[in-house]
């Protein structure tokens, strides 16, 4: 007998963390897949809701951010470009040839189509998901263009012409306002945040065995 779960899969699309969390719960549902299926929905949360447009120098915002020098942060970089590698997903470098990754942007539109998405089915809205996560992290694109978020919602089997009428006005803001304000007053200030069945939280970017095992053990308890 097959158990299904609701997550609620909480992040940022700027958020590395999120990326690894995402490729870790993946590889639990696989291997989980005879006994458990979920239904996987990705709410909105902003790591820098106050930030510009046109973003600010990696390396400087973390080091203003988390006050820690550079050599920190790019130590940080590292383990978590490493970290990738294992699960899979490329983050480039930060003078990588063809896309360096080496500026932290606004969001917030991003998450906005990804609300659009979900209506729209929520294979569509994760497989927005994960081109949004390869265009920032892989392929060192703005997150908050308009014109890179809207082809990006074509490459990922939505309707570009749409996504670009959705950026042009307000439409979604206040709906994933609504979430972002839900989620921070029921305590989650940091992402990853993955909750399953609405009670049920794990957080961070865990390796696959620690979703596995909460996974099996939630079905279990019906």
């Amino acid at each position: 007998m097959t158990t299904q779960l609701k997550i609620d899969f909480v992040s940022d699309v700027s958020c590395p963390w999120c990326v690894i969390g995402l490729k870790s719960l993946d590889e639990a549902l696989a291997r989980v897949g005879k006994d458990v299926t979920a239904e996987l929905h990705f709410q909105p949360f902003e790591l820098n809701p106050q930030m510009a447009p046109e973003g600010q120098e990696i390396t400087e915002h973390i080091t203003e951010k988390y006050g820690i020098t550079p050599a920190q942060a790019l130590a940080n970089r590292e383990n978590i470009r490493a970290r990738g590698a294992q699960v899979g997903f490329k983050f480039s470098m930060a003078d990588e040839p063809g896309g360096g990754r080496h500026r932290i942007y606004n969001t917030f539109d991003a998450h906005r189509l990804l609300h659009w998405a979900e209506l729209e089915g929520l294979d569509k809205q994760k497989a927005l998901k994960e081109a949004l996560f390869k265009a920032y992290f892989t392929d060192g694109q703005s997150p908050a263009s308009h014109e890179v978020l809207a082809r990006v919602a074509g490459e990922a089997g939505l309707d570009a012409a749409r996504a670009r009428e959705i950026l042009a006005s307000g439409a979604y803001a206040d709906e994933v306002r609504a979430r972002e304000q839900f989620y921070l007053n029921n305590g989650i200030h940091s992402v990853p945040a993955i909750i399953i069945n609405e009670r049920h939280l794990i957080s961070g970017g865990q390796p696959a065995e620690v979703f596995e095992q909460a996974l099996r053990q939630i079905a279990a308890e019906g």
